[in-house]
């Protein structure tokens, strides 16, 4: 699968998420073209939401939020009907969508997660917190599990992908509860109060939780899938540890992981797919996490 709509896609990637872009490179080529071009759509909807371009920085954007939602989610209905957009997100994703079999309601509870984030929504409990971080992250881990080949109804594994994006997220607001405060969001629920340091590591310690459960799906993926799952694991897992050992010192500036660290995961992460159905083969229950059949 190499043309111009691949190579947009894998464009958008190497220069929105490194981490990401890394860890695709050990997919096999049909397997990384799709996950360039499910990338592609979820970064320009973020950006159209965020008024950002890739990621980073500040685009002037007068059109109310509501206008962008519509906007995001027309092309995103379009698409999944088969329709061509002419705008290469949604033609990305359209692609994808038509190859792999993926529901409709797994880019839909994306955009539900972006409507979230437009009404400003404030989490109470931290059940709320882990429903907004299926929204904006476990609904993409199911559909990257689906690009790679686990069939759409395959629950037990879609729910141990979800796992892994639910991880990825905790993380994420770990790493950015300074910034995030500066722009007056919050995703830490109230229930655990103003300590941020304290919120951190325990935004940390769940997120591990959840790694570690989306571990024991990878026998379920090729080896090369499970390879790249594993990657992004630890490079994620990384930087939401490294935030709970700076302690307050963790906002001083933003937490990442060096390209050094990247591959020691690459090479760690291989072992680990080596040797996944005998390492995780046995998995550990799902208890006491957040599930996609009760949370929703």
């Amino acid at each position: 699968m190499t043309d111009a709509l691949v190579e947009a896609a894998r464009e958008s990637i190497a220069k929105g998420s490194k981490s990401f872009a890394a860890a695709s490179t050990l997919f096999d080529k049909e397997t990384a073209a799709r996950a360039w071009l499910l990338y592609a759509w979820c970064r320009h909807c973020d950006d159209v939401i965020d008024g950002q371009e890739l990621g980073f920085g500040t685009v002037a954007d007068p059109r109310p939020m509501a206008e962008r939602l519509s906007i995001i989610r027309a092309g995103t209905e379009a698409a999944l009907k088969g329709e061509t957009t002419g705008e290469m997100a949604f033609d990305a994703l359209g692609r994808v969508a038509a190859e792999t079999g993926m529901p409709a309601r797994y880019p839909m509870d994306l955009i539900a997660g972006f409507a979230m984030d437009a009404d400003e929504t404030r989490y109470e409990r931290f059940e709320q917190t882990l429903t907004y971080c299926y929204h904006v992250a476990g609904c993409v881990g199911v559909m990257m599990a689906i690009v790679m080949g686990v069939d759409p109804h395959d629950e037990a594994t879609l729910d141990r992908a979800c796992d892994l994006g639910i991880s990825f997220q905790l993380n994420n607001i770990a790493r950015d509860l300074a910034e995030d405060d500066a722009r007056g969001r919050c995703y830490v629920p109230a229930e655990w109060g103003d300590d941020r340091v304290a919120n951190a590591k325990r935004l940390v310690d769940e997120a591990e939780r959840y790694e570690a459960s989306a571990r024991c799906g990878t026998p379920a993926l090729s080896f090369r899938s499970a390879w790249a799952v594993l990657a992004a694991a630890g490079i994620y897992g990384d930087i939401g540890r490294r935030v709970r050992a700076l302690g307050a010192r963790a906002w001083d500036e933003r937490v990442t992981t060096s390209r050094a660290d990247k591959i020691g995961w690459v090479v760690r992460a291989g072992l680990q797919a080596a040797t996944r159905r005998r390492r995780y083969g046995a998995p550990i229950a799902r208890a006491g996490l957040w599930s996609r059949a009760s949370g929703l």
